[in-house]
C-alpha cells in the first residue's frame, strides 16, 4: 500500500519537477539571445547547469517569459553613388575680328564649329568691328580681350605707343596687295601718280603705300586717296578707282571679275617690302600676364583646326559653307585652296627674326620713329 503522506505530497513533487524542466529550457535561450549569433556559436555538452532552489526557479521562469532585447551590432552604412563633380566654368574670350568673317579666319571659325574650344575651357565670342580701325583701340582700352590684325599695324600702332603685343599667327604670309585696273595703261607701281586709289586699312596708307611708292621716286601726296572701308569692290566699280590696296589680294580679283572690272594684282614682297606675317592674334600688354594660360590653350585648339584643314581640306570647306553661308561664293571656293596653304600650322611659334626685319625696314624707311625691339613686339607663348 502506497505511504499516506506520500500521496499528499505527489502533486506538490509533480509542480516542482514542471518548474524545473521549464527553467532548463528557458535558461538556454536567453543566454542565446544575449551571445553572439547561433550559427557560429559551438554548444558545449559537457556543462550542466546547476538546480537552483525553487526561489530563484520562479524568478528566471518569470525574466525568460518577459521580450528579450535585441542586441545592436552598430551603425550601418548605407553607399550611395557620389555628387557628379560640375565641370569648371569656361573661360570667356571675345576676340574682334579685322573685318567680316573672311577666309583669312579660317582657324578661328574651324576652331568654333567643330567644337574645339570648349574641351579646352574656352567660350570663344567673335565679334565683328563697325570699322576697321576699331578692333586695336578697343583692345588698348581694354574693351575686348584679344584683336585680329594684321603685322604692319601692329608696328605703327605700337611705334604710337599703343600697348599691344602679338600673341599668336593666323596667316603665315602677306595677304595684302595692290590691285590695278587692267586697262592696258597701269603695268606697274611706277605709274601711280596722279592715280586714284582707295584703300580700306591705316597701314595701308601710312606704311604700305609710300614703302611701295619710294623706289620709284614717288610721294604718296601725288596719288588720289579714297578711304573705300568694307565696299573695295563697290567703290572699285561705282567710283571708277584706278586700283586698290588690299588686304584681301587672294579673293579679291575674281570678285571684281564677277563684277566686270579686270584687274591685275601686284603682292607687296616681290616689289621691295619684307615678307611679313598677314594676319595675326594681338593681346593688351599689360592685361597678358592674367591671360597667359587660356590664349595657350586657344592657339593649340587653332593648331588642331589648321592640322585638320590641311588634312581634309574638302570637309573644311564644307564646315565653312555650313556654318558661314556668307562665305560659300564662288571667289572664296576659288581662293581656298591658297588660302589654306598660308594658314599658321604653328600660331604660338614667332619668328623673332622676321619682326626684326620688318621693323627695321619701316624704321629705315623713315615710317617709324622709333626701333622697338622684338620683346615689345611679340611673344612666344608656346617657348617653355
Amino acid at each position: 500500500m502506497p505511504d499516506p503522506a506520500l500521496l499528499k505530497r505527489l502533486p506538490a513533487i509533480a509542480s516542482a519537477l514542471i518548474l524545473m524542466l521549464a527553467t532548463l529550457m528557458t535558461v538556454p535561450m536567453a543566454l542565446a539571445q544575449q551571445a553572439s549569433p547561433p550559427a557560429d556559436a559551438e554548444h558545449n555538452d559537457d556543462t550542466t547547469p546547476a538546480a537552483p532552489d525553487d526561489t530563484a526557479a520562479a524568478t528566471e521562469a518569470t525574466e525568460a517569459t518577459e521580450p528579450s532585447t535585441v542586441i545592436d551590432y552598430g551603425p550601418r552604412v548605407t553607399l550611395t553613388p557620389p555628387e557628379p563633380i560640375e565641370p569648371p566654368p569656361l573661360k570667356s574670350l571675345e576676340i574682334m575680328l579685322d573685318w567680316y568673317p573672311g577666309l583669312q579666319h579660317a582657324a578661328l571659325l574651324i576652331a568654333q564649329h567643330k567644337g574645339l574650344l570648349e574641351p579646352r575651357g574656352l567660350q570663344v565670342t567673335l565679334t565683328t568691328p563697325a570699322d576697321p580701325s576699331l578692333p586695336t583701340r578697343f583692345l588698348a582700352a581694354g574693351r575686348i580681350d584679344l584683336a585680329v590684325s594684321r603685322q604692319p599695324l601692329l608696328h605703327l600702332q605700337v611705334d604710337r605707343g599703343l600697348p599691344l603685343v602679338r600673341v599668336g599667327t593666323l596667316v603665315d604670309l602677306p595677304l595684302a596687295g595692290l590691285l590695278l585696273r587692267d586697262n592696258g595703261i597701269m603695268e606697274s607701281p611706277a605709274q601711280l601718280a596722279g592715280k586714284r586709289i582707295g584703300y580700306s586699312v591705316e597701314e595701308s596708307r601710312e606704311l604700305l603705300l609710300p614703302a611701295l611708292l619710294k623706289p620709284y621716286g614717288i610721294a604718296i601726296e601725288e596719288l588720289e586717296l579714297v578711304d573705300v572701308n568694307f565696299s573695295a569692290v563697290i567703290r572699285m566699280v561705282d567710283d571708277e578707282l584706278d586700283g586698290v590696296m588690299t588686304p584681301q589680294r587672294l579673293a579679291l580679283p575674281r570678285r571684281l571679275g564677277d563684277e566686270g572690272v579686270t584687274a591685275r594684282s601686284f603682292a607687296l614682297e616681290e616689289h621691295g617690302i619684307p615678307r611679313h606675317e598677314g594676319l595675326i592674334l594681338v593681346a593688351n600688354r599689360d592685361r597678358l600676364g592674367a591671360q597667359r594660360e587660356s590664349l595657350r590653350r586657344l592657339l593649340e585648339a587653332l593648331a588642331d583646326a589648321t592640322a585638320w584643314s590641311l588634312e581634309y581640306p574638302e570637309e573644311a570647306w564644307a564646315l565653312l559653307a555650313e556654318n558661314e553661308p556668307a562665305l560659300d561664293t564662288p571667289a572664296n571656293r576659288d581662293a581656298w585652296p591658297a588660302m589654306l596653304m598660308r594658314l599658321s600650322g604653328r600660331p604660338a611659334a614667332l619668328d623673332q627674326g622676321g619682326y626684326r626685319r620688318f621693323e627695321a625696314f619701316l624704321y629705315e624707311q623713315r615710317l617709324l620713329e622709333t626701333l622697338t625691339p622684338v620683346e615689345k613686339l611679340a611673344v612666344d607663348l608656346g617657348a617653355p
